[in-house]
């Protein structure tokens, strides 16, 4: 794991000028023992967690996790992945679909179809076409990625349930807030919605979410 981003002291101080609702919540977690997002620089890993963890519980996907990881005899690369049998992998708990989408992923990051250093100079819509791309990877995984894994300061990831759910309960909303709210608070937050979207998070979640 990494220190948190260069930018997140500033981001603070902007988005506390800018909304008092983020100036409350930003005094609330400002615990110096308080995680703040960082990140593992490792895409291979982040992905496959991503994949793992769609459409289940918080509580499956960190079991089905830690058995892929066992599997993976705690070296999760494409490398290891790829010498593991699609039933190996299923003895995880991941459906058949998951299995493709982690196995398609090893062979595109070893054959170089998938090259993750092009990433960096992408802007934040074509890196997510280009994450889009692969199997089993949607717009909210690619978000996911590009805010926890590459710690872009500008991700807004509208089609999250928790980011919705803590707009609606912060801002007196009902649920589901109107878009033009939800577009609002994005101009107003840009250009760190990935600051305000950890905030928002942290305000309906006990424990500060890692990716």
């Amino acid at each position: 794991m990494t220190n948190i981003p260069k930018y997140w002291n500033k981001a603070k101080r902007y988005l506390s000028q800018k909304d008092k609702v983020m100036a409350k919540l930003i005094k609330r977690y400002e615990s110096p023992t308080e995680i703040i997002l960082t990140s593992r620089r490792d895409i291979f890993f982040s992905l496959c967690k991503s994949i793992i963890g769609q459409q289940i519980s918080v509580a499956a996907a960190n079991s089905v996790f830690l058995k892929f990881k066992k599997k993976c005899k705690n070296k999760i690369n494409a490398k290891t992945v790829k010498k593991l049998s699609s039933i190996q992998l299923k003895s995880c708990g991941l459906s058949k679909q998951k299995v493709n989408g982690i196995k398609s992923l090893s062979r595109q990051i070893l054959d170089n179809s998938f090259d993750p250093k092009l990433i960096v100079s992408m802007n934040d819509e074509e890196a997510i076409i280009y994450l889009s791309k692969l199997k089993q990877i949607g717009r909210w995984s690619a978000e996911m990625i590009l805010l926890f894994t590459y710690n872009r300061p500008n991700i807004w990831p509208i089609q999250d349930i928790g980011l919705l759910r803590a707009i609606s309960k912060n801002y007196n909303k009902n649920y589901l807030p109107p878009d033009s709210f939800i577009n609002l608070l994005n101009k107003r937050f840009s250009p760190y919605c990935s600051v305000a979207t950890w905030y928002l998070w942290r305000s309906i979640d006990p424990e500060p979410i890692q990716y």
